[in-house]
């Protein structure tokens, strides 16, 4: 009776609403909806359980991006029999980034389903990546591994994963410049400084320096990103070299 009881709860009002949408975004009945609801609770509504534990997406999150990595792992393992290690990590990094976790989120609109004491536009896009994990971690733990599998695949592998495409993606234009640099033992050095400009919001500008000479220039509101910026106009202006140098 308490599993009818529980049932019948779920799909009742506000739960049932956010029932049918959660079955049509992973392709199958959930078994319960305690879960996937807990995969949008932000930690800003400080929500705790019974024993004083923290009730938010967060540890679901942390789960759903191991299911991920495994299930992408597993994919590739078998997919290219002839890769080696490092192969098959970088590949699999490039499916797993995190920009195109925020875009997998985006697209699904789970930005939609979450409760939380911040107004949404004042969320950076990761949200939309965090929320695609904790709803990945909240599929194992309702319905298993293979649901959890179909749920990737249906919405991750098949419809954006190609090999042939995927090793030809750069994830990180200053890590491959770096490697390119540390390879042909050219000497390489990156210059940061706040930069605040006209902006009211901070801004920090880089000057790529490869041997002594400033190969390109950037600016972007955080460091890591000035240097990606500058790295990326780095990578155009030596291409064919390093292209060749791989």
């Amino acid at each position: 009776m308490n599993v009818i009881r529980n049932i019948l709860n779920s799909r009742s009002g506000k739960n049932g609403n956010f029932f049918d949408a959660i079955q049509n975004i992973i392709g199958f009945k959930p078994k319960s909806i305690t879960n996937y609801k807990r995969a949008f609770v932000h930690r800003s509504l400080n929500k705790k359980d019974s024993l004083g534990n923290d009730l938010n997406y967060e540890r679901l999150e942390f789960l759903g991006d191991a299911m991920l990595s495994a299930i992408i792992a597993a994919y590739l393992f078998n997919e290219v029999p002839e890769g080696d290690e490092g192969y098959l990590t970088k590949m699999r990094s490039k499916v797993v980034s995190r920009k195109h976790l925020n875009e997998l989120g985006n697209d699904l609109n789970l930005i939609q389903f979450i409760e939380t004491n911040i107004p949404k536009d004042h969320f950076g896009q990761n949200i939309h990546g965090n929320l695609f994990e904790a709803l990945i971690g909240a599929i194992y733990l309702d319905r298993g591994y293979k649901f959890c599998e179909k749920f990737i695949y249906e919405r991750v592998i098949h419809p954006y994963v190609d090999i042939e495409q995927l090793e030809g993606k750069v994830i990180s234009y200053k890590s491959l410049l770096i490697e390119w640099c540390q390879k042909q033992k050219h000497k390489f050095n990156y210059e940061v400084y706040e930069d605040t400009g006209k902006n009211e919001v901070k801004h920090f500008a880089v000057k790529l320096w490869i041997d002594g000479k400033v190969i390109a220039k950037a600016r972007a509101t955080s460091k890591k990103k000035a240097e990606e910026k500058a790295s990326k106009r780095a990578y155009y202006a030596f291409q064919n070299k390093i292209n060749t140098k791989q």
